[in-house]
């Protein structure tokens, strides 16, 4: 199935590099606190960002990894800030020396390329993975000698830091595996090849990402090609993202050496929860905008948000478990709120800015604030799921979704270059999920018609900030009746294939959630249209339909497939939904 695409972003080197000199100025300015500590993560990650730009398209110019004196200047700038990091963190907030011009200046003496390719780094960006977890893993050990580590780029780039600087280590190395994402190799250039060895021979190696994913092939190649050179694998060690095994997909190699390697991580719930103390990290971060809590935070992650909003099992909606953001309720004297991982640095504040926006026109519950990753907004203790409440009016429901997705695509407009899948991506993603589930007679009588008029498709597109993820369940019902989007600032930012689209895309996807007929579909394009100043193009609605049909079905099965060991009851509910967008795309 084709679902994920990858995000992303085109930017000046330069340009980000004067930025955040820039910023670090302002940030040495701030008093010291919890803000300045989030300030200096942001920093962080954005010059890690920077420097898995510049080497990825150095790698891209040389087809393989050797950028000699380019690469330490680019790793010196977010190791220095990961120095820096690590005091703060280990103060608790308290000052931290100012950070060298140095690197800055290093950096910037060198010839850059004009522009680069900025991967999204989804740790930071949706999974709630702090830099603060890696110092902690690496703190706790105390080897004879500080070890060589590799970071795994994208986000490795900055992660290797942390891990580097909390370890008393050189800066690290760092490599790109590519090819395949089940069967990930290394290319290696003779100069790195010659260091990365020389320098592994007499010394523990760390090798740093996150993950592993559905085959953990990353830190596998990368071990492999040490292993393979004469590296004992009882020298090699990991820095995961979290405890479990890699995925069904990974070789009888890489799951073999999974098994009995060392590795050293520092889970979110041990860091920032403390579970049974009521003012956890995360609850302390947060006083100042709920309140003291009173009892220990309720997690609501991974699907269990269903329990409070259905008390029968049998309505629970299907969620993909792993890909839920992290959150949690707290009950405080001034009431109950929802802390919701919107993402480190300037994902949470992009986030945010939206989450106030939506608020503040009506159509999302209020927003308190934003706590180092976590939004904080009022909990609606009285709000039932639109899957809930059969007897709300479909004239009232037509008119408020319209003009939700109207003020979205009138205020949320991105630039031509922002990420979203073209037409050509989505016509071969729907032509692809419908062969595998269909069959390939389907495909030609859908699809092959549509090739003809992808120019005409595309020159209709504008893109906005879609909501993607429209289901009955994702809105509340308030006792007096209206009606509000939950979970509204970040799906068309996942890491997914969809990205941002035409605002036609969400008029399909709210029809066929929602259960709208044709007629119904176009009195909603109709509001959508009053709302966002422009109509909605009934080509891209024709186009959209079954690549949102088609996308769902491969969204869905490849979840099932993925949960069919460790959560068969949730990987029945997956296949239900599948089925269901398989009939309407057959139909």
């Amino acid at each position: 199935m084709l679902v994920y695409g990858s995000a992303v972003k085109d930017a000046s080197p330069r340009e980000l590099l004067s930025a955040l000199h820039a910023r670090l100025r302002q940030w040495e300015a701030m008093a010291p606190g919890l803000d300045r500590h989030a300030a200096l993560v942001s920093l962080f990650i954005d010059s890690g960002s920077l420097a898995q730009g510049v080497l990825d398209q150095d790698f891209a110019e040389r087809r393989h990894d050797d950028p000699g004196p380019l690469g330490a200047a680019c790793v010196a700038l977010p190791f220095v800030l990961a120095q820096a990091l690590q005091r703060s963190w280990e103060t608790g907030f308290a000052s931290v020396p100012p950070v060298p011009a140095a690197p800055f200046q290093a950096l910037g003496r060198l010839p850059l390329p004009e522009r680069v390719g900025l991967s999204v780094p989804e740790g930071y960006a949706y999974h709630a993975l702090y830099p603060e977890q890696y110092l902690e893993a690496a703190k706790a050990l105390h080897p004879p000698a500080p070890p060589l580590v590799v970071g795994i780029r994208g986000i490795g780039a900055s992660l290797s830091c942390a891990v580097a600087a909390a370890m008393k280590a050189p800066p690290p190395l760092t490599v790109r595996p590519t090819g395949h994402p089940y069967q990930r190799v290394c290319s290696l250039g003779p100069g790195l090849e010659r260091e990365l060895l020389a320098r592994a021979e007499n010394t523990d190696v760390a090798i740093v990402d996150e993950g592993p994913g559905l085959s953990g092939s990353s830190f596998g190649t990368v071990a492999d090609f040490l292993e393979d050179h004469g590296v004992s694998a009882r020298r090699l060690c990991f820095f995961p993202s979290h405890a479990g095994a890699p995925g069904p997909m990974a070789s009888e190699r890489h799951r073999t050496r999974w098994a009995q390697a060392r590795r050293h991580l520092t889970e979110f719930d041990a860091l920032f929860l403390q579970p049974g103390d009521a003012r956890c990290l995360l609850a302390r971060w947060c006083e100042d905008l709920t309140g003291r809590a009173h009892r220990h935070l309720e997690d609501l992650g991974a699907g269990t948000w269903r329990r409070l909003l259905f008390p029968d099992a049998r309505e629970w909606p299907p969620v993909h478990v792993q890909q839920e953001r992290r959150k949690y309720r707290v009950t405080t004297p001034r009431g109950v709120f929802l802390l919701k991982f919107a993402g480190l640095g300037g994902f949470g504040e992009h986030r945010m800015l939206r989450a106030r926006q939506l608020a503040q026109a009506g159509f999302t519950p209020p927003v308190e604030g934003l706590r180092h990753g976590f939004l904080v907004q009022r909990w609606m203790e009285d709000a039932r799921p639109l899957s809930r409440v059969p007897e709300y009016g479909r004239q009232a429901m037509e008119a408020q979704v319209g003009g939700y997705l109207g003020f979205r695509a009138r205020h949320f407009p991105v630039d031509a270059l922002e990420r979203g899948a073209s037409v050509a991506a989505l016509l071969d993603m729907a032509r692809y999920n419908t062969a595998q589930v269909l069959g390939e007679a389907s495909c030609a009588r859908e699809f092959d018609g549509w090739s003809r008029h992808l120019g005409t498709l595309a020159r209709e597109v504008r893109r906005v900030e879609t909501d993607n993820k429209l289901q009955p369940w994702e809105w509340l019902v308030l006792a007096d009746g209206r009606l509000l989007k939950a979970d509204a600032v970040d799906h068309h930012a996942g890491h997914d294939l969809i990205g941002c689209q035409d605002v036609a895309w969400d008029v399909v996807g709210a029809a066929v959630e929602l259960g709208f007929d044709a007629q119904a579909e176009a009195r909603l394009a109709e509001h959508v249209a009053r709302a966002s100043g422009r109509p909605v193009s009934e080509g891209l609605r024709a186009f959209y339909r079954p690549c949102y049909l088609a996308f769902q079905l491969g969204h869905h099965l490849l979840a099932a497939t993925a949960l069919a060991e460790t959560a068969p009851q949730e990987a029945s509910r997956l296949r239900r939904a599948a089925e269901r967008y398989a009939a309407l795309l057959r139909a």
